[in-house]
């Protein structure tokens, strides 16, 4: 199965970090290639990439408070994003493990890009919402 791990690091604590990874209608302010999304329930919604407003993607969403984690998977392409939060000191370390099923192989290098800028994105967001009073 390829996969790929990311790390980030966020001067902001962790709450204003969890905020933005456990609310799916805040994942287009920092998650690039995610247009719009839609609630589906507590621990479902639905995604539509950039450029493909024709295109929903149901997805679920797990978390794990205790242990700092968010499980978002893709119930159409099965690929799954591990996020990890872990305090130092009054930021966050943010850690992102990527799994897709080897039948969607070919995606990886785009994923690591769109990866890329989303987890400095979601930093530097999380930074924003700890300034703000």
């Amino acid at each position: 199965m390829p996969s790929f791990v990311l790390t980030a690091h966020a001067e902001a604590p962790v709450e204003e970090v969890w905020k933005l990874l456990h609310d799916p209608g805040r994942f287009p302010e920092w998650w690039s290639g995610v247009e719009t999304v839609r609630p589906d329930g507590r621990d479902h919604f639905t995604l539509w990439p950039d450029g493909y407003p024709d295109f929903p993607m149901a997805q679920q969403l797990r978390t794990d408070r205790a242990d700092g984690r968010v499980t978002i998977s893709c119930l159409v392409s099965d690929l799954e994003f591990q996020w990890r939060l872990s305090e130092a000191g009054e930021a966050t370390d943010i850690e992102v493990q990527v799994h897709l099923p080897d039948q969607e192989a070919h995606r990886l290098p785009r994923q690591r890009e769109l990866l890329t800028e989303s987890i400095s994105r979601l930093a530097a967001l999380a930074v924003l919402g700890a300034a703000t009073p």
